[in-house]
């Protein structure tokens, strides 16, 4: 294994970087840009990370607001990746477009976040660490209003800040259990990455943290017969007969790493991949499961309660053959250490 290679400056920075956990950090830069009178400013740099807006911001009130989540890569030479950042900016016009909010382009987003990365260049965790750079772009609707309607001002900013693995321990199974609870409605936001989704998971999380579990399982809001998502990730499995399926539903966010996973699952493992219903009582269909997004990457799911069953897929201890192959493949795309399809990593300076 490669020693992890450290500048002067992040030597100076005095962090354990294979530690890290999953908290906030205050870095040196984040870019801010402010929508008025219909369109965006160019935005700007700045050291301040303290966000100046007016207290009848819909934001604040109507909850008025996305997010998107996404990360730098540091390369076994030096040079630093971003993993598909279109993508990100495409999901967040989506977003836009669901609470009526101004679309920040793609081009400028994807500049915008290369520019946060480059200015805080020292903080990017080295090669090897297992530990990347986690970037949190977000646009919100601000200015002086009181009715419910949409905001007359907007900010758009991205921040960043070096991150460990979103579930201790990285790749190690962890158990999940089913919520009574509903991530989303049928019709709803689920879909955008608006701030109201996360808000309302905060109690069921809470409650599967309180019996020992890693995170809860959502069902469908309709039926409440098939899995939806996986806390904030998404689901996956790998049935017996050796095919990758996750859920297909209008109230699933659509995960960039699931997506990414689909694709690797097919075209560099060769595996027949679907997306379709993953009913609660057929678990024994699948011989491995995971959650995936960009913050939990991969973690393994060891088992599931439902009720008073408990079903184990691969094993609570070992992470399957299956979901080892493919977090081997994302991440070592995502490091550069195998060839990316084309258009997925964008260089960073």
């Amino acid at each position: 294994m490669t020693e992890m290679t450290q500048t002067e400056e992040q030597k100076a920075l005095n962090i354990d970087w294979k530690n890290l956990g999953f908290s906030y950090i205050k870095t040196d830069y984040r870019f801010i840009s402010y929508w008025k009178d219909g369109k965006w400013d160019d935005g700007e740099m700045t050291t301040d990370n303290k966000v100046h807006i007016s207290e009848g911001s819909p934001v604040l009130h109507y909850g008025q607001s996305c997010f998107e989540g996404m990360k730098a890569y540091r390369t076994k030479d030096g040079s630093i990746n971003l993993f598909r950042p279109e993508e990100n900016a495409k999901r967040m016009i989506n977003s836009c477009q669901r609470l009526l909010m101004p679309e920040f382009p793609v081009e400028k987003f994807v500049e915008a976040a290369k520019a946060v990365v480059k200015a805080n260049e020292k903080w990017v965790p080295p090669y090897n660490t297992g530990s990347t750079l986690y970037l949190r772009p977000y646009l919100m609707g601000v200015g002086d209003n009181i009715g419910v309607s949409p905001a007359t001002e907007y900010i758009f900013s991205i921040f960043a800040m070096p991150v460990g693995p979103y579930f201790k321990g990285g790749l190690t199974p962890t158990n999940f259990i089913v919520s009574d609870y509903d991530r989303a409605a049928p019709h709803g936001t689920g879909a955008a990455k608006v701030g109201g989704n996360y808000a309302s998971s905060l109690l069921p999380g809470k409650e599967a943290h309180d019996r020992n579990f890693s995170d809860c399982i959502y069902l469908d809001p309709a039926t409440h017969t098939k899995i939806e998502e996986v806390g904030s990730a998404n689901f996956f499995g790998i049935t017996k007969d050796n095919r990758f399926v996750t859920p297909k539903s209008p109230s699933i966010l659509p995960s960039i790493t699931k997506y990414s996973l689909l694709y690797l699952a097919e075209h560099h493992l060769g595996m027949q991949v679907e997306e379709g219903d993953v009913y609660i009582d057929k678990l024994d269909e699948f011989s491995e499961a995971g959650a995936c997004g960009t913050a939990a990457v991969i973690s393994p799911i060891g088992g599931i309660q439902h009720g008073d069953n408990f079903h184990v897929f691969y094993s609570e201890t070992e992470v399957g053959p299956v979901t080892r192959k493919l977090y081997e493949e994302l991440t070592g795309i995502q490091f550069g250490d195998i060839e990316a399809p084309e258009g997925w990593i964008v260089k960073v300076g």
